[in-house]
């Protein structure tokens, strides 16, 4: 079945992109009827995140959500198997100049938060350069073996499972590679502290700062938003004076950047993973068993 999945989305990268988005659209609401558990999950994030709606309009949040994210799984047809100079004409930076002038001065660190067109920002930042990233394996290994070599088309990314830590991370880093880095997911209270993401708690991994610190890297947020076009992955200027002097502080301005762009695009974020899973000790947890 994932094969004939598989399949089916590469047969999808080969149609006009309207036709695809539509064809997303709707596939977005349907998952969102038909998922239980995932719909659970995203309404209990935008009912943490932004207690000030009312039940319908978190209801609304979360369907166009579902929407956004349909939408961007089925781009990976054209992501994972179009030719680039497809993607160069659906996917383009802005402000790009922020990178190359970081880069002249130290090795780059790119941000990158799960918003719902990551996968497209990290495909043009192969085709733009080689590059290091952090990958998490996928329980199914025909969608993992997909995602592996879509992701490593273009210019022979280093791309490191997260079991591997940041060791050859840190060493690409040295050599001058950029490293595309997702700063915001939930993977348990190892290597993370707790700080707050819109007034909640977050399990937080520190990996940002710690590695600017340990590799003397400037820190580039890079945030792609889906368009109507396709995408525009947006640079923003090299933090400075980062991680400072404490790592806890750091951490939260990686979390007040994240919540700020949230509030610019909100259906675009990646609210059906788990991000406050993790609790501090004695808390209760938000989501269902």
């Amino acid at each position: 079945m994932t094969r004939f999945g598989l399949w089916v989305l590469r047969a999808l990268g080969t149609l006009p992109l309207g036709m695809v988005r539509a064809l997303g659209g709707l596939v977005g609401a349907l998952f969102y009827l038909v998922s239980k558990e995932r719909r659970g999950v995203a309404l209990t994030n935008v009912g943490l995140c932004f207690p000030e709606l009312s039940a319908a309009e978190r209801r609304r949040l979360a369907r166009a959500h579902f929407g956004v994210f349909a939408k961007a799984l089925l781009d990976r047809g054209f992501l994972w198997w179009g030719p680039a100079e497809l993607i160069h004409r659906r996917v383009r930076w802005v402000d790009f100049r922020h990178f190359e002038e970081a880069r002249a001065r130290r090795a780059v660190i790119l941000l990158a938060p799960h918003f719902v067109g990551l996968d497209a920002g990290g495909v043009l930042a192969t085709l733009t350069w080689r590059i290091v990233s952090i990958y998490s394996n996928q329980k199914n290994p025909d969608f993992n073996e997909a995602v592996l070599r879509g992701r490593s088309r273009f210019n022979d990314p280093v791309l490191l499972s997260r079991q591997d830590g940041v060791r050859g991370a840190l060493k690409a880093l040295r050599e001058g590679l950029p490293f595309y880095y997702l700063p915001d997911m939930d993977f348990g209270a190892r290597d993370a502290i707790f700080v707050p993401f819109f007034g909640v708690p977050a399990a937080t991994v520190t990996a940002a700062a710690r590695l600017a610190k340990l590799s003397d890297a400037l820190v580039v947020p890079c945030v792609t938003r889906l368009t109507a076009r396709g995408y525009e992955v947006q640079l923003y200027p090299a933090w400075e004076d980062f991680p400072g002097a404490s790592i806890a502080t750091a951490t939260e301005r990686v979390n007040a950047f994240i919540e700020a762009r949230v509030r610019e695009m909100p259906e675009q974020y990646l609210w059906t993973h788990k991000r406050f899973k993790t609790r501090p000790p004695g808390e209760a947890g938000f989501y269902p068993p």
